[in-house]
């Protein structure tokens, strides 16, 4: 079985949709994990068509395998600029290569980076103390190891 094939399959079947295909592995014993995203929700009933619709293109007698599909969970790391894009304006955690995580919120999002906000105690000339200030950065994807939706449980 082939990746390229089953993700061709899923994009073919989620057409006219708002969802997308986020990772598809297969193991050498044929099992098949294929993970979704949408712009707005995966409901259950969508991963059950979905593996409906791969089902009825691999046939189980030809080549035996096991499917399945599922959505991309919270708290796992984005993998696509997609979902970076439907994040903008809300709580993210970056971890950066450099080994640096920070707490802030998603601003903008390209094709080449992402820019990020949040609360850094800094030194001011003539305070004795830090002052908390609002600070921006932008990082490209290289230098991100990976970035989470945060959400706050308070």
């Amino acid at each position: 079985m082939d990746i390229k094939e089953v993700v061709a399959v899923a994009e073919e079947a989620l057409k006219g949709t708002d969802m997308f295909v986020v990772d598809c592995t297969i193991t050498p014993d044929n099992t098949i994990d294929l993970v979704l995203d949408s712009d707005t929700s995966v409901s259950i009933d969508a991963c059950a068509m979905l593996n409906h619709a791969i089902g009825e293109k691999f046939n189980r007698d030809e080549e035996d395998y096991s499917l399945t599909v599922a959505s991309a969970g919270i708290g796992e790391p984005l993998k696509l600029v997609r979902q970076y894009k439907k994040l903008v304006g809300e709580s993210v955690e970056v971890l950066l290569k450099s080994g640096v995580k920070i707490l802030a919120t998603l601003d903008e999002v390209s094709d080449e980076n992402i820019t990020i906000s949040y609360e850094e105690a800094v030194v001011v000339e003539g305070k004795k103390k830090k002052q908390i200030q609002r600070t921006t950065h932008t990082y490209t994807y290289d230098e991100i190891k990976w970035t989470k939706e945060y959400l706050d449980y308070k």
